[in-house]
């Protein structure tokens, strides 16, 4: 294919290019990035109002007169599916052209950004039945910062230390927990206390915003044999949408742009309830199940771990919410795999993710090599994301009116 970009002569820049940008670290797109992007956009989806040249000539001419471009509608929702589908660490790929985009790139203050979150836990719960749901807000530009949201993830639970030293709650959360108890939140202090959301926008003091309880969704967590299990008053939350990943989309940057599909069961069950710097429920489920933990020889971890995955998996079932199991998800991602050879194209995969935490020897992803690449459009975990999520940012006041204060 032949681009012909060195015969291209250059346009006059209204931005100079040895200008300063006023967003610290922004990096204006590049041209062969935005022009690869639309070149593939029209590829896959050929039945757009603008033609293909004149659409890149006013792509080219946004980034030499403003240093950056404005994506349609039409190309920000193929922008975030390919996205989705260029995830290596992601064994759910099969629903990429499902993901439903709600356009959030209007919303400016913290209250609006808000409400748009809540919005976009609304359409992802869906009353059980959970969708893939990303919203994207507003871009990096050279005059302007991005909004941004401190939490990792939509819904975290809060983690906590007792004066003797006892961790209770979620310990992955430990310091961002402290970072808005600093802010000025009050926590109930419990096993299972929902974060509030740290919106940070530009020019204003980050801010602290409580999720509405009707929006989180929790599943009570009991066993389908062992009942003392449900006498523990476990739950997890139904809908794990990250927050804290940069998409980039033909070199346009969306700090902010919270994505969610389901639950992978082992998410809950293999990881977050289990390892040991989280809830660490291991030796607790062993207790219940009257395992003899004396010598690893028992395999005492292994049993302890599937029958909390048992669980996990009949109660999300129990309670009518969206879930899916390992060996089911595995199955699909071959299925996956097999439509995109079928059209030509690579799939990034990283194994350590794609193959799931338990009995990966019996999946049929275990068995096979895969391809390692970093394509574009992505998603990517920036320094400064992780340091916003870890609580190591500017500290925000908390606003009367923004987030209300909790009891005792």
């Amino acid at each position: 294919m032949n681009h012909d970009r060195a015969s291209r002569p250059p346009l006059p820049r209204r931005v100079p290019a040895s200008a300063p940008a006023a967003t610290s670290g922004w990096q204006a797109p590049s041209w062969d990035e935005a022009e690869d992007f639309l070149r593939r956009f029209h590829a896959e989806e050929p039945a757009q109002p603008v033609p293909l040249p004149q659409r890149l000539r006013q792509v080219r001419e946004q980034i030499e007169f403003t240093g950056t471009y404005q994506h349609t509608r039409a190309e920000l929702e193929f922008g975030v599916r390919i996205a989705w589908r260029n995830s290596s660490r992601c064994i759910g790929r099969l629903y990429w052209k499902s993901l439903k985009l709600l356009d959030c790139r209007a919303a400016r203050t913290p209250e609006e950004i808000s409400e748009r979150l809540q919005e976009h836990l609304r359409q992802a719960t869906n009353n059980g039945r959970i969708r893939p749901v990303i919203s994207v807000f507003a871009q990096e530009t050279p005059d302007r910062p991005a909004p941004r949201v401190w939490n990792s993830q939509l819904i975290r639970y809060a983690g906590y230390r007792s004066t003797t030293g006892q961790l209770f709650g979620d310990p992955g959360q430990l310091d961002f927990t402290d970072a808005v108890r600093r802010m000025g939140w009050q926590p109930p202090g419990g096993w299972f206390d929902v974060l509030p959301w740290v919106i940070e926008v530009p020019g204003e003091q980050p801010r602290l915003f409580d999720v509405p309880p009707e929006l989180v969704l929790e599943v009570p967590l009991t066993h389908p044999q062992v009942p003392a299990f449900g006498e523990l008053g476990l739950r997890w939350h139904a809908v794990p949408a990250i927050s804290h990943m940069r998409l980039s989309v033909g070199g346009v940057d969306y700090p902010l742009a919270p994505f969610n599909g389901w639950y992978l069961g082992t998410e809950i069950g293999a990881r977050n309830l289990v390892d040991a710097d989280r809830y660490n429920l291991l030796p607790l489920m062993a207790q219940l199940l009257n395992l003899d933990t004396s010598s690893e020889s028992t395999l005492w971890r292994d049993r302890a771990l599937v029958e909390l995955n048992v669980a996990v998996l009949y109660s999300f079932e129990q309670a009518g919410v969206k879930i899916s199991d390992h060996h089911t998800e595995s199955r699909r991602f071959l299925t996956h795999l097999a439509r995109e050879e079928g059209h030509g194209r690579i799939t990034p995969a990283d194994w350590s993710w794609i193959v799931p935490p338990v009995s990966g020897g019996i999946t049929p992803v275990f068995h096979r090599y895969y391809e390692e690449a970093d394509l574009k459009p992505h998603f990517v975990l920036d320094d400064e994301a992780r340091e916003r999520a870890a609580g190591r940012c500017p500290v925000a006041h908390h606003t009367p009116g923004t987030a209300p204060a909790y009891g005792p």
